[in-house]
């Protein structure tokens, strides 16, 4: 597997890219459904860096989940029998239950790793002026605020979770281009010498792409639900969270959030639950 020089190599430039909500904004006759019942209110685009030898960390996941197929407590569940059926099990925070949540919780905390993530509360006005009424726009357009600061190194590879049309080679090529622009006119003096590169990855395919959609899913909660007990226990991991719209907050970059300002229940989209 060689030394471990050159796999720090590997971990060091790779990053792995999951999301949480969904980018749908119109229903049948083009009428906003934002908000209605399986349809959320923001989107987030979140990304993970790992810090340890990526093969290693891969194989304690599949471990793991291969633990969960023969457990007693978990193997006779229906959501489990159904990604066994399609080829084995894999973590999947949306559709996990409580219980299968905690193990992985749990295993997320003993990972050396830190995320970052963008969240865009839907609106069909700014959907319309800004991403053009299109989804991989409104994706590309996220993509770029995650990676615009990522241009003093030397390479990065991107491993992204497909997602349709949103993660073609054209739209993540967009996304980078957008992100470049936004370096340059915050850095004018800085020549750009960062090589992207992407690999676009069924979710089921790349176990690293769990922690991602675990990571994403607890700060999805948050604006949705002002849930914040699943943030709260991986904040150790979560290095940066932006409210990109979060426009009552943009003074002092108040929209930033991070363990000195992390977020609240007050987060929630809309009016919090009495």
């Amino acid at each position: 597997m060689g030394d471990f020089k050159n796999k720090r190599s590997t971990f060091e430039y790779h990053r792995f890219l999951d999301e949480a909500g969904d980018t749908t904004f119109y229903g049948k006759g083009k009428l906003p459904i934002i908000g209605t019942e399986g349809v959320s209110n923001s989107f987030t685009l979140g990304m993970t860096r790992f810090l340890e030898p990526l093969p290693d960390l891969r194989e304690r996941i599949v471990l793991l989940q291969r633990e969960i197929e023969k457990s007693p407590l978990f193997k006779s569940m229906e959501s489990v029998k159904k990604r066994i059926h399609k080829g084995g099990f894999y973590f999947h925070a949306k559709d996990d239950s409580n219980d299968l949540k905690k193990v992985f919780l749990d295993f997320i905390l003993t990972t050396d790793c830190t995320f970052q993530a963008v969240v865009a509360r839907k609106n069909v006005d700014r959907f319309k002026r800004k991403h053009n009424d299109n989804e991989a726009e409104f994706y590309a357009d996220l993509l770029s605020h995650l990676i615009k600061d990522k241009f003093n190194y030397p390479k990065l590879v991107l491993n992204v979770a497909e997602r349709q049309n949103s993660t073609s080679i054209k739209n993540l090529e967009r996304a980078i281009h957008i992100a470049s622009e936004r370096y340059k006119k915050k850095n004018p003096e800085k020549e750009i010498s960062a090589i992207f590169n992407y690999s676009v990855h069924k979710f089921q395919d790349e176990p690293l792409l769990c922690v991602a959609d675990y990571l994403c899913w607890v700060v999805q909660r948050v604006f949705e639900r002002g849930e914040v007990r699943f943030y709260e226990y991986l904040m150790p991991k979560i290095s940066l969270v932006l409210d990109l719209y979060g426009i009552e907050n943009y003074k002092d970059w108040g929209n930033y959030y991070n363990a000195k300002n992390p977020l609240t229940p007050k987060n929630k989209i809309g009016p919090l639950s009495p």
